[in-house]
């Protein structure tokens, strides 16, 4: 269950967003989602994402989103396929142009892309 992860537990509509407190990259970030039958935190409302934020401050730590860049270069979307129909980037972002396929959360809540083999907070939703 949800509640072995024993990291903070945000809950927004039907969505769960927890945290295990673990830093690692993208792919074991959502890996270790899965395992537990969740996805990365994917926001896609305002509510969503000041959930996702009040773990990311608790922590203190940038967090992987859900997102990736899609094979067209500066365009993202989530990692389920969808196009993003909500977004929160930081100004002059992204910026990566096909260099920066992963998408962080910083502490302000804005988003930036970044590459996906650095160690962030992971954050799943169920």
């Amino acid at each position: 269950s949800v509640l072995t992860l024993n990291g903070k537990i945000t809950k927004v509509g039907e969505k769960i967003f927890a945290s295990n407190g673990k830093e690692v990259n993208f792919s074991s970030a959502l890996e270790s989602c899965e395992e537990t039958g969740g996805t990365l935190a994917t926001p896609m409302n305002e509510e969503e994402n000041k959930a996702i934020l009040d773990i990311v401050k608790q922590y203190n730590r940038y967090a992987y989103l859900g997102i990736k860049e899609s094979e067209t270069s500066g365009q993202f979307k989530y990692i389920h396929g969808t196009p993003l129909n909500y977004t929160r980037w930081r100004q002059y972002e992204p910026n990566g142009k096909g260099t920066e396929k992963c998408v962080e959360m910083y502490t302000d809540g804005n988003w930036n892309d970044k590459k996906c083999n650095l160690y962030r907070l992971t954050i799943c939703e169920y």
